[in-house]
């Protein structure tokens, strides 16, 4: 799905998904305080872990035709890169 995305439109998907990483990053950053990455960090990790986890969903081979399925599969990814490296930042603070 994300490989047949001409110049364009991919930079359309990343600028929106990025828009909106904003917002759940700004408000993460208002919940999570010194526990998280700062609105910044934690954009740039749900934009990451988002295309990521389509990536390897499209990598195995699962059909991300409908949207809402992509979309899900984004989210997932996404508050999972932030769950992962939350809790390895706080390995690494309790060491």
């Amino acid at each position: 799905m994300i490989w047949n995305l001409d110049t364009g439109w991919l930079m359309m998907a990343i600028a929106a998904v990025a828009v909106m990483a904003m917002f759940f990053g700004a408000a993460l950053d208002a919940i999570m305080r010194e526990d998280g990455f700062g609105p910044f960090g934690n954009m740039v990790l749900f934009t990451v872990g988002f295309f990521a986890a389509i990536i390897i969903a499209n990598t195995l081979g699962i059909n991300l035709r409908d949207l809402k399925l992509a979309m899900a599969y984004g989210l997932g990814g996404a508050f999972a890169t932030v769950s992962v490296m939350a809790m390895f930042k706080a390995v690494v603070a309790r060491i």
